[in-house]
């Protein structure tokens, strides 16, 4: 099975690096060297590539900026793949190349397969790359929530399918809850906000407006505010027209029109062209009675009746009442009285609203109850498959009588929903606390990792539930620092052996100062600083042959010319290779 492998990464300006590269390959890489060399950045650099908080004082001191590159193959169709695609990033013959920049003011910025992009999707691919283990992350499987999603995941379509259910039912039951507790819990709130809908409606149903009816109004009204001066100006463009009774020797332009119409008709045979015009003349004279006859019409039906005109003033009045309150036109305030009358409805039903909305929160209670009870179960089933392969790791890795166990328990709430006759607390992933226990010897009472493991037990811990992880949810690459804090001695070659093993499934790097750890490696990386306390590219160097056995040698004497140290390195090197 093809798997995506961390090939390379630079580092410039960070922390103590100035300028390097880091060369990976898949398997067992372990990274040595001195106390302050530089090998933490490791982590840190990676950490920034896949969406790390951007820290400025992490950029080397005369630096304007610190820059992270990786190079990262990645496999067709894989879903970081997928997902890089659909952030616009292009792959690089199979390789997903990542940067990020961190300024010395704090502003960060990132890129992925060539594009710019939020360092948001540079975190959601972090968890189909790599898995990073330091002692914070140590810190944070002390944490119960971080415990119950270990175990959950483990688990599987065991807990991922009811846990679906659950969600979506919890969801759905917040949402009816928070609706009625809204109804119940403003009901003064509603009564008034109904009563001051009724007194608008009433009022708005008293003028009854009509739709446009004020703009109707309007023009009404200017035109009765000049009846006189529009009867006159119609009376006497009649008279232009169509002539004035009272003057019948006056010129009017119907008469000219015709007069020019009878001219050209007596000669129209003659020229075509002529005819034309004379066509048109006869048409214009037409135009001009029609516009003559309207005119006559508009001056005979205006209406100066100043009672009409007082009638109208007082309806604009009533409709301007309406539009100062309810909208800027009576379009408007018909759209108010609709939304009203509907908002109306919905307050003077929160009767039965409650009613139906109480049913259902009873209903959704009961269903996340039984859903909850599956959820336990399927927890306390893989509970028991969990801590049983975990056990078997800590056996090999020098802690043979140690137990790992889970308690899962619940918390009386009587707000709760019911499971298994009681009724208890619940939240989105359940109604279950889960706890890990560990009981390093026999006779020892099981406890909390938190308070029964030691430094040295809680890594191994660690190291052992990815061990486990990695036969049913495996991820491509681990990253580890400092997982062998605390241990030394055969633990140590143990935790080395487990790292090898989990190698044959995935890509490990792991951070070390155990030489029994580092023996282990398929290939060795030695950080290390120049004279003026700097890490640049001849400071990171892959290990091999005489070189590796002296950085072992420094690493168990702190000589690396010491004869005794010499040849425990090469035993230890030899007792790895058979081991593989």
């Amino acid at each position: 099975m093809v798997v995506s492998v961390l090939e390379e990464m630079r580092i410039r300006s960070l922390g103590v690096i100035d300028d390097a590269v880091v060369e990976l390959s898949p398997g067992f890489t372990a990274v040595t060297g001195e106390t302050g060399a530089g090998k933490t950045m490791v982590v840190t650099s990676l950490g920034l590539l896949l969406g790390g908080r951007a820290d400025p004082a992490l950029v080397r001191i005369g630096a304007k900026n610190a820059v992270v590159e990786g190079r990262i193959a990645v496999p067709e169709g894989a879903a970081a793949a997928v997902r890089a695609e659909e952030a616009g990033a292009e792959l690089d013959d199979g390789a997903l190349l990542i940067s990020r920049t961190v300024s010395a003011e704090g502003r960060s910025r990132a890129h992925l397969g060539g594009r710019s992009v939020p360092v948001g999707v540079l975190a959601e691919l972090a968890d189909e790359l790599v898995a990073v283990h330091g002692q914070t992350d140590q810190q944070g499987l002390l944490k119960q929530s971080r415990q119950r999603a270990a175990l959950d995941r483990y688990a599987g379509d065991a807990v991922a399918v009811p846990l679906t259910k659950y969600g979506e039912a919890y969801r759905r039951l917040r949402a009816v809850a928070g609706e009625l507790d809204e109804i119940v819990t403003r009901a003064r709130e509603r009564a008034q906000e109904a009563d001051m809908l009724r007194y608008g409606l009433d009022e708005i149903a008293g003028v009854e407006p009509r739709a446009g009816e004020d703009v109707e109004l309007a023009e009404e009204a200017e035109r009765l505010g000049h009846a006189e001066a529009l009867a006159s100006a119609a009376t006497a463009a009649h008279a232009a027209l169509a002539g004035n009774p009272e003057d019948p020797e006056g010129v009017d332009a119907t008469t000219l029109v015709a007069g020019a119409h009878r001219a050209l008709e007596a000669v129209r045979s003659h020229d075509p062209a002529l005819a034309a015009l004379a066509e048109r003349i006869g048409e214009i004279g037409i135009l001009l009675g029609d516009v003559a006859g309207e005119l006559a019409g508009y001056a005979d039906d205006l209406d100066a009746d100043p009672l009409r005109l007082a009638a109208v003033e007082e309806r604009r009045a009533a409709l301007t009442a309406l539009t100062r309150k309810y909208g800027q036109d009576i379009a408007a305030v018909l759209a108010w009285a609709a939304e009203g009358a509907r908002r109306l409805t919905e307050l003077d039903g929160d009767d039965e609203r409650i009613e139906e909305l109480t049913a259902e929160r009873d209903a959704l209670r009961a269903e996340l109850g039984g859903l909850a009870q599956a959820l336990t179960d399927a927890r306390t089933e893989a509970a028991e498959r969990f801590a049983g392969a975990v056990t078997a790791e800590l056996a090999s890795l020098a802690m043979p009588h140690a137990r790992v166990s889970f308690e899962i328990r619940q918390s009386d709430d009587p707000e709760g929903v019911e499971v298994d006759g009681r009724t208890v607390a619940y939240g989105p992933s359940g109604v279950d606390e889960v706890e890990l226990l560990l009981a390093p010897h026999p006779g020892a009472p099981p406890r909390p990792i938190a308070k029964g493991a030691s430094g040295g037990e809680l890594s191994r811990v660690m190291l052992a539930v990815e061990v486990v992880f990695a036969g049913t949810d495996p991820v491509p690459t681990y990253l580890f620092d400092e997982v062998d804090a605390g241990v030394g001695g055969k633990a140590a070659v143990e935790i080395g052996r487990r790292l090898a093993k989990l190698a044959r499934s995935a890509q490990v790097v792991v951070v070390t100062h155990l030489p029994q750890v580092a023996a282990f490696a398929d290939r060795q990386l030695l950080v290390e600083k120049t004279n003026d306390g700097s890490v640049t590219r001849s400071g990171v160097k892959v290990l091999e042959g005489e070189e590796r056995v002296r950085e072992l040698s420094r690493m168990l004497a702190g000589l690396e010319d010491s004869q005794t140290a010499r040849a425990h390195a090469e035993e230890l090197l030899a007792a790895a290779r058979a081991d593989a």
